[in-house]
């Protein structure tokens, strides 16, 4: 199978899907800030030192010295970790865990005191009451964090404004969009901001086109992947490599959807299918193709416009014409044109979701009158002029001898 080209720069063997990755990772690297980096490694490095520091002297659990130490260690690489995981959950997740979590303890202290008032012996009283704080804290916890994204935080008005426009800034590129190459355009001029999230199977899926045995295949994944490598070289886009994938869904759409609901992100595509079964669950889209027919020019009935016939119509006599950007004009009493540059009158425009399509009609005689007169061919036989002399007869004249 036929693999793709190495560019400038790319060790023998590895694709361009490769490369893709690299950029992303080296993009991600050059974006992010040293200081801050350094700042939050001393914060971190400080606390485990403290965290060491105070097992040794304390001793927890009636342990040896350097044994408190490790368990101080420990404590503080657990309390990193889960800060680290932290990190990556919403605003609306922390406030459903920690809304859950309060809660769940709460009934835990009630179920605690109705404990009290029984005549359970007090070690096992005090084992159920520990028990019952434990399942209630975790399991309230759990769902919290679950039933975060159902928060809304646009009801508490201007507070949470970034949690709501980083939100907003998400995006997942479709591999149509990617193939077709007018995103990178839009990107380019500053129509699409934010963080641009690719997820890994639309890259394989990319991979797999342009190693395809078929040339067409192939020149449309090239094409794909190099669109990509052009979105990572703006300034003004993150784009982040989802690893993000679901086994139990086959179909990429699907999986996109699924994708887009986890990081409540927007999909950009010019799948018609997959606008309809995204906008049915709620999915927002970024149609490039409807866009596109918003930037179209306007043409009203009954205005006049130059097409060039090239095939012909369906219908009798009709002829079928193409503007720049694509737009379908269907002519009646065009047949006899094709191939052949014309002035119509347009008669009616019809706008879909697929894309706008505008009927005209040609009218042979109004175009005959519309063009110049052609000059009137000159005799064969000129008349002389007056410096001329008159041709000779070839009948001889009477009374000459």
């Amino acid at each position: 199978m036929p693999r793709t080209s190495n560019g400038p720069g790319r060790a023998p063997g590895a694709s361009a899907s490769d490369s893709v990755r690299r950029k992303t990772v080296i993009a991600r690297a050059s974006q992010g800030s040293v200081g801050t980096f350094w700042d939050i490694f001393s914060f971190r490095l400080i606390f485990s030192v403290f965290c060491t520091v105070a097992g040794f002297h304390f001793r927890p659990f009636g342990l040896a010295s350097a044994y408190g130490a490790a368990v101080g260690l420990v404590f503080a690489v657990a309390v990193v970790l889960f800060e680290m995981r932290l990190r990556k959950a919403s605003l609306r997740r922390l406030i459903g865990a920690a809304a859950g979590s309060i809660l769940g303890i709460l009934g835990a202290y009630l179920i605690s005191l109705i404990l009290e008032r029984t005549i359970i012996p007090d070690s096992t009283r005090s084992f159920l009451s520990l028990a019952v704080f434990l399942v209630m804290a975790y399991i309230g916890l759990v769902l919290g964090a679950n039933k975060g994204d159902m928060l809304n935080l646009q009801a508490l008005g201007g507070l949470f404004g970034t949690e709501r426009s980083t939100k907003h800034s998400l995006k997942i590129l479709d591999t149509s969009v990617i193939i077709d190459g007018r995103v990178a355009d839009i990107a380019e001029a500053l129509f699409l901001d934010g963080t641009i999230i690719i997820p890994q199977f639309v890259l394989r899926e990319l991979q797999l086109v342009a190693d395809s045995a078929d040339p067409l295949k192939r020149q449309r994944g090239r094409r794909g992947l190099e669109v990509l490598q052009r979105i990572q070289k703006m300034p003004h886009l993150e784009v982040d490599i989802a690893e993000d994938d679901f086994p139990q869904v086959a179909d990429v759409d699907m999986k996109l959807i699924e994708m887009a609901k986890r990081y409540d992100a927007k999909i950009v595509t010019n799948d018609f299918n997959l606008n309809r079964v995204a906008t049915v669950q709620g999915i927002e889209i970024m149609n490039v193709n409807l866009l596109a027919n918003a930037l179209k020019p306007v043409v009203l009935p009954g205005e006049t416009m130059r097409v060039y016939i090239l095939r012909e119509g369906k219908e009798y006599n009709q002829g079928v014409a193409y503007l720049d950007d694509g737009t379908m004009v269907v002519v009646d009493g065009a047949r006899k044109m094709i191939n052949k540059t014309i002035d119509i009158g347009v008669t009616s425009v019809h706008q879909t979701t697929a894309g706008k399509m505008i009927f005209g009609r040609y009218d042979e005689r109004a175009d005959q009158a519309a063009r110049p007169v052609a000059p009137a061919a000159t005799e064969s036989h000129p008349t002389p002029g007056p410096a001329e002399r008159a041709p000779r007869p070839a009948v001889p004249e009477s009374g000459r001898s």
